[in-house]
């Protein structure tokens, strides 16, 4: 131990009466501490290297954070345009921090981006220390190192998606959880705290936050120190607390007049409530989905098909099903580890909290029907790394017995035969890789078996068993940390990001090859970036990792991601020009079509029809007045293709109207109509 301070104080002095005596405080710099800054320290650098390669990641949510940069309005509701047309189809919850860093900072890649990163260092640390507080130092280790080298998390961490600051705000809730099974005087604030959490959690990505509450709630119940009808007092103030904090913005924008708020991108119905339980809540699971992209029950080309087996392999297993198996396995250690103790035990308590909050959330994500991306697998990152940390160590201490031991060692055989079998499906990637991890299994698996019969001298003893439990170590992470690496040092673009080299894990979008995949009705060779004629960013559209400029279409493309760089120089002075006077620049058919736009001009751009179209906003008749209002200068023409101009509706129809009305006429490849003129 390098000893600087401890947390100590010293003698008193002896002073003349009536002077102030000084506290000398003195600290420690253990080596526990010093490892935990270095695994904060490591993370940090990871998630912020290379980070402006990905540009501003998902236009949609990028023209947002520009949008709350500059008008207060936009920020609280989050809208799309710094005028407040109408609101992203999510509540507003990471736009408010990435907002109010691009208000600080101005608004640009690194002010949006770095946020996320911190996000996630901070999720590696609450992990840590909730781990640590049970277990030990080097369970929180092993743990936080999962859930920092977890390619989906690494991925996620450094995008600009709602993901990031729903996990950080989880694994908070999960810290104070065992803060309130540790307490009894406290107890309720820490519940109070855990339920305000998750509200807000609420606010950041709806209802997929409360997948949690059963573990926590549960785990309460069953382990708090007070007495029972105590703990079901402070679960009720839990439960309030996540109301309030949950509801005080629904309540906000449910009560608020039409006319005095933008409207609620994803309804139908301009209603936050139908946005919370529709197409973001319960048609989610059933597949019944209204607004954005959903419509149509199973929608089986997101996600594929449904089942226990869709976590492990196709789009999903090379994001997060590494060390799946191995979670699975930890929470059934951990409950027999706990064996008949008593109410309050804390190896009990802590595998209905993660293991709770791993087959929950598992489960729905398996059989789900409704819209479901690989990247959501994040969700799954904080307790896999909390069950494989606090289950390694409680099988470390006992690997004297034969069955700890026994079961230390077929965990490490799971885990490198599973990553093997992940790693071959892209096996022209590293293939030395997947052999090297299963050999490196089998080693470590057998030293951990013949390691407590060698009859060697103590240091000798002591040396082995590091060695052995860093072969552990290296087979658990190998797979995901290579992931890792080449998913930071890739860029990613677009509404669908996914981690890992091109191919991996043969993921099909809507049931065909390729990387992503294709609607229907698209080709593979991209989007336009502006929802124009096809002629401003035909290819300029991006896969979940192409960088900007390259050529791939597909999903990338489609759901934005890479549209600013197909945005001419010609068209952004026309549109910085035009907004002068103007409420908006220009309207564009769908958000996406109008991300970029907004972006690279910083005005206003109408997003007709919301995400991609399909909103019932404006009508023509509404489209009709602003036009004669002098509200709106120009329109983004639409060739019809995806979902946007293609869907009907009144986008369809508003498109219809300009191209019979007014004259069309070319900037920068794209094609434009002066609404002030015919």
């Amino acid at each position: 131990m390098s000893t600087l301070t401890e947390p100590t104080t010293a003698a008193p002095s002896r002073a003349k009466p009536g002077r102030a005596q000084t506290r000398v405080t003195a600290y420690t710099l253990s080596r526990d501490k010093v490892l935990y800054g270095g695994l904060l320290a490591l993370t940090a650098i990871a998630y912020l290297w290379g980070l402006s390669k990905n540009g501003y990641g998902n236009e949609y949510y990028a023209a947002a954070v520009q949008a709350g940069s500059t008008s207060w309005k936009a920020w609280f509701f989050g809208a799309f345009d710094s005028s407040s047309f109408i609101t992203v189809d999510k509540t507003p919850g990471s736009l408010w921090v990435m907002g109010l860093s691009g208000r600080i900072f101005g608004f640009g890649v690194w002010s949006m981006l770095v946020p996320q990163a911190l996000m996630g260092v901070a999720s590696v640390g609450f992990v840590y220390v909730s781990v640590r507080r049970w277990f030990s130092a080097n369970a929180g280790l092993l743990a936080g190192a999962v859930l920092a080298l977890t390619p989906v998390a690494v991925l996620m961490f450094r995008f600009n998606n709602p993901d990031a600051l729903l996990i950080l705000l989880l694994v908070m809730g999960a810290w104070a959880v065992t803060r309130a099974i540790d307490s009894e005087k406290h107890a309720w604030r820490w519940m109070a705290l855990a339920g305000a959490l998750v509200g807000f959690g609420f606010l950041t990505k709806m209802l997929q936050a409360f997948l949690v509450l059963p573990a926590f709630g549960l785990a309460y119940l069953i382990a708090g120190k007070p007495a029972l009808g105590k703990r079901l007092v402070h679960s009720v103030i839990a439960l309030g607390a996540l109301i309030v904090s949950a509801g005080w913005w629904i309540a906000i924008v449910e009560l608020l007049p039409a006319s005095a708020r933008p409207y609620v991108g994803g309804s139908s119905t301009n209603s936050i409530l139908e946005l919370t339980l529709g197409y973001n809540g319960l048609g989610r699971l059933t597949g019944n989905e209204t607004g954005s992209v959903g419509g149509g029950v199973g929608n089986p080309g997101w996600g594929g098909a449904t089942g226990l087996q869709r976590l492990f392999g196709g789009e999903f297993g090379s994001q997060i099903a590494w060390l799946l198996p191995a979670a699975l396995l930890s929470t059934v250690v951990l409950v027999v580890a706990a064996g008949k103790g008593g109410r309050t035990n804390r190896t009990r308590a802590f595998a209905i909290l993660w293991g709770g909050w791993l087959v929950v959330t598992g489960l729905v994500f398996s059989f789900m029907q409704g819209i479901i991306h690989s990247y959501y697998m994040i969700a799954l990152a904080p307790a896999i790394g909390a069950l494989i940390g606090a289950a390694a160590m409680v099988l470390w201490r006992r690997r004297t017995e034969w069955l700890p031991r026994a079961t230390l060692a077929g965990g490490a055989m799971l885990t490198a035969g599973w990553s093997f079998s992940l790693l071959n499906a892209s096996p022209t990637w590293m293939p030395w890789l997947r052999w090297s991890i299963l050999i490196l299994g089998v080693v470590a698996a057998g030293l951990v078996l013949v390691l407590p019969e060698l009859k060697l001298h103590r240091t000798a003893v002591r040396r082995t068993g590091l060695f052995a439990a860093t072969l552990l170590a290296l087979t658990a992470l190998a797979g995901p940390a290579a992931y890792s690496v080449q998913t930071i040092s890739t860029a990613h673009a677009g509404a669908i990001p996914t981690a890992g080299p091109a191919g991996a894990g043969g993921r099909g979008g809507f049931g065909g090859g390729g990387r992503m995949g294709m609607p229907p009705g698209q080709t593979g060779q991209g989007t336009t970036g502006q929802g124009a004629t096809g002629q401003g960013t035909t290819g300029q559209g991006i896969t979940g990792q192409a960088a900007p400029g390259r050529g791939g279409g597909g999903m990338g493309g489609f759901l934005g991601g890479g549209g600013i760089s197909g945005v001419s120089s010609d068209l952004v002075s026309l549109l910085q020009q035009g907004a002068k006077g103007y409420t908006w620049a220009a309207a564009a058919v769908t958000s996406n079509a109008a991300a970029p736009l907004q972006i690279a001009s910083e005005v206003p751009i109408m997003s007709i029809g919301g995400f991609n179209g399909t909103d019932p906003a404006p009508s023509l008749t509404e489209f009709q007045q602003l036009v004669a209002q002098g509200k709106v200068h120009y329109f983004i023409g639409s060739s019809g293709g995806g979902f946007g101009g293609g869907r009907g509706g009144t986008s369809s129809e508003i498109s219809t109207w300009v191209a019979q009305n007014y004259t069309a006429q070319t900037v920068g490849g794209t094609t434009i109509y002066d609404l002030t003129s015919k």
